[in-house]
Order: structure tokens, then C-alpha cells, then sequence
């Protein structure tokens, strides 16, 4: 009898023991394990804002759906300025500017006559516009555009949501907007609950989003994200 009490008191030290350890251990995990996470998604909401705010030059108005983003990435070109030399402080004191130096390169081309140019000091001075698609220009050659529309280091495959619209500006004019956006639920779910639960509840109580978000719907706010 007294040995059973001896390894059920040793049992339950070594439980007390562990619980102890875990409530210091456990928020600290927590915390590193979400900031690894927020750091990923982060990146990857800047880089859909980047894609939807050059989406918005070109067609007016913000990608409804990740599909039209991808599209857009895969198919269309941007023009792209490839510069070759540069103006000195001294012909930027003088008043030369790039628009001058373009168009006096520009006129010897036409006319055969570098005097101007050469006068100028602007010899190998140039300004091309090339056209590249949209992915390579705004992401990067390698960028595997199929995934931006996916949560990383997610616990399972999840997208982010995705919306527009239009809203009015104080002196009426309509701007067009857009949300993109990932709760805790959704990238947190697989970590300790009450933790998770927490962090919800103290962003809903303070009025924010219980999440990643950049954009809204709510406010023009120049596609600012809750990070920042």
C-alpha cells in the first residue's frame, strides 16, 4: 500500500512538474510559433497589395478574385525603363534634367547630328522602355504566382479572402478599395486554444481585426496593413 502512494505521489509530481513547465513554455512557444507565421503572411499580403495596386493602374479598378490577380501576373506586360548613365550634380546644376537629356538624345537619333549630345556631356546617355510580363516586374521570375492566393505556413491549405469595393471620400469623390485578409483561426488553429481564444477576444474588444489584414472595406486607408 505505502509503495503505491509512493509512485502515485511521484506520478503526480512529475505531472504537477510538467504542467508548471508548460504554463511558463507554453505562451513563449505560442508566441514565437505565431511571430514565424505573422512574418510569412505579412510578406505575402505585401506582395498581393503590390500586384493589386498595379492591377488598379492599369484596368482602374482592383482584381475581384485571385484568379484575375493570377491572370494578370501571367499574361500582361508592364513597360519597364532599362537606364543606361547617369546626369552629374553638374549638368543637374545647370538645369539639365532626365526629360531634357532624353529628348536631345532622342532628336540625334532622328537627325544623325551628336553635337548637341556630345556638347552636353551626354554621350551613352540613353532611356529604353521594354515591355515585361507583369510576374517577372512586380514578383520576380521565380515566383510561384499559383500560390499567392494561399495562407503560408498555414497548419492546413486555406486562402485568403479577398474583396473590393468602392467608398466615398469626404469631399465625394468614390475610391475604389480592396481588402485582403486572414484570421487567427485559420493559421493559429493548430496551437494551444485558450492561447488562440485570447488573442481573438483582445483584438475584438479593442475594435480591431482578429487577424492579418491589409486594405478595407470600411475606410480609406490607403491599403494600409494592421501590422503597420
Amino acid at each position: 500500500m505505502k509503495v503505491t502512494l509512493k509512485v502515485l505521489l511521484a506520478a503526480a509530481i512529475v505531472v504537477l512538474a510538467y504542467l508548471c513547465y508548460k504554463s511558463i513554455t507554453g505562451p513563449i512557444e505560442f508566441n514565437d510559433t505565431k511571430e514565424a507565421r505573422d512574418k510569412a503572411i505579412i510578406a505575402r499580403l505585401m506582395d498581393i497589395r503590390k500586384v493589386q495596386i498595379e492591377y488598379k493602374n492599369v484596368h482602374k479598378t482592383h482584381a475581384g478574385s485571385f484568379d484575375d490577380l493570377i491572370k494578370f501576373l501571367k499574361e500582361e506586360k508592364l513597360p519597364t525603363v532599362i537606364k543606361e548613365g547617369v546626369l552629374t550634380d553638374e549638368q543637374l546644376e545647370k538645369g539639365m534634367t532626365e526629360k531634357k537629356a532624353v529628348a536631345m538624345v532622342e532628336k540625334a537619333e532622328k537627325t544623325g547630328n551628336w553635337s548637341e549630345v556630345e556638347k552636353n556631356g551626354l554621350k551613352g546617355f540613353k532611356r529604353d522602355t521594354v515591355w515585361v510580363l507583369a510576374k517577372d516586374t512586380l514578383l520576380g521570375k521565380d515566383y510561384d504566382v499559383e500560390a499567392i492566393r494561399y495562407v503560408p505556413d498555414a497548419p492546413q491549405q486555406v486562402e485568403f479572402h479577398m474583396d473590393t469595393a468602392t467608398l466615398k471620400s469626404g469631399s465625394g469623390y468614390e475610391i475604389k478599395v480592396f481588402v485582403c485578409e486572414v484570421p487567427f483561426d485559420q493559421y493559429l488553429n493548430d496551437l494551444d486554444p485558450q492561447l488562440e481564444f485570447n488573442l481573438k477576444d483582445k483584438a475584438e474588444k479593442q475594435g480591431k481585426y482578429p487577424g492579418l489584414r491589409v486594405g478595407s472595406l470600411e475606410e480609406i486607408n490607403n491599403n494600409a496593413g494592421n501590422w503597420e
